[in-house]
C-alpha cells in the first residue's frame, strides 16, 4: 500500500510538472511528463485528460480522443471529463474527420465516398476551392453516380456560379429522371442566367413530381415575374401562400425578383 501511495505522489508530481511545460509551450516535454504519470499510476484521470489535452494541441487528434475516453472510462461520473471531451468534439471533430478521410485516400486513393465526404466536409467550413476538387475528383471515379454531381452544383448555386451547376445538373437529371430536387435546381439555375423558356421546362418537370411543394411555386411565381407574366407569377404566389403564408411573407420581403409586382394591388395583399 506505501508503495501505491508513493507511486501516486510521484505521478502527481510528474503530472504538475507536465502542466507547467504545457503553459510554456513545450508541448514534447510535457507529453513525456503525463507518460510518467500514467506509467506510475494507470487510473490518474486527469493524467490521462491532460496528455488529450496536449495532443489536442499539436493535431493528433485520434490519440487525444482515445485519452478523453480514457479518462471517462476512468471516472464516468466526472462532470470535468464530460466537459473536455465535449469542447474537444465541438472544436476539432471537422479536423480530425478531415484527417481521417485523408488518411483513407492515402490507402485508397480511388475510394470515392472519401473524397465525397472530404468535399462536403470542407465545404461545411468553407474551403469552397478543396471542396470543388474533392467533390470532382468523386464524380470522375463514380460517374454514374448523381449525388457528389448534385453537391457539387448545390455548391456551385451557393458560389453564384449558375452556368457550371447547369451543367452537372443536365447530368443529374439526365441520371435520375424522377429527381425533383434537381429539377427544381436546374430551373432555379436557369432563371437566373435569364434562360426563362428553359426554366419553364425544368419547372414543369418539377411539377409533375410534386406540384405542391413550396419552393417550386414560389420559384414559379419568381419566373414569370421576371419574364413579366404577372397573371401567371399571382397564380403561383397564391399557391406558395396558401401552402405557408408566414414563410413565404419573409421571402418576399428582401426578394428584388418580384420587383416587377411591387404597386399591383392583388401582390400587394398577398405581401
Amino acid at each position: 500500500m506505501a508503495r501505491e501511495k508513493d507511486n501516486i505522489a510521484l505521478s502527481d508530481e510528474h503530472n504538475s510538472r507536465g502542466i507547467e511545460l504545457a503553459d510554456r509551450g513545450w508541448l514534447d516535454e510535457a507529453i513525456k511528463e503525463f507518460k510518467k504519470a500514467i506509467d506510475l499510476d494507470p487510473d490518474s484521470a486527469h493524467a490521462h485528460d491532460n496528455l488529450a489535452t496536449v495532443f489536442a494541441e499539436k493535431k493528433a487528434f485520434r490519440e487525444a480522443l482515445g485519452e478523453y475516453l480514457t479518462a471517462i472510462k476512468l471516472e464516468p461520473d466526472s462532470a470535468t471529463a464530460h466537459y473536455n471531451l465535449a469542447c474537444f468534439l465541438s472544436t476539432h471533430a471537422a479536423d480530425m474527420a478531415i484527417a481521417e478521410y485523408k488518411e483513407a485516400i492515402e490507402f485508397d486513393p480511388e475510394y470515392p465516398d472519401a473524397h465525397l465526404n472530404l468535399g462536403l466536409t470542407y465545404a461545411d467550413h468553407g474551403r469552397i476551392d478543396d471542396a470543388q476538387k474533392e467533390l470532382n475528383v468523386a464524380i470522375e471515379l463514380e460517374p454514374t453516380d448523381a449525388f457528389p454531381r448534385h453537391e457539387l452544383a448545390a455548391l456551385q448555386m451557393d458560389e453564384g456560379d449558375y452556368r457550371s451547376a447547369i451543367g452537372q445538373l443536365k447530368d443529374v437529371t439526365r441520371l435520375e429522371p424522377d429527381n425533383f430536387e434537381a429539377h427544381l435546381d436546374l430551373g432555379i439555375c436557369y432563371a437566373q442566367k435569364g434562360f426563362y423558356a428553359e426554366a419553364e421546362r425544368s419547372y414543369d418537370k418539377a411539377r409533375t413530381l410534386n406540384g405542391e411543394d413550396l419552393l417550386l411555386n414560389y420559384n414559379l411565381a419568381a419566373l414569370y415575374a421576371l419574364w413579366g407574366k404577372s397573371p401567371a407569377a399571382l397564380d403561383y404566389l397564391k399557391k406558395a401562400v396558401a401552402i405557408d403564408r408566414q414563410k413565404v411573407a419573409g421571402w418576399l420581403a428582401s426578394d428584388p425578383m418580384f420587383d416587377a409586382l411591387k404597386g399591383d394591388g392583388e401582390f400587394e395583399s398577398l405581401v
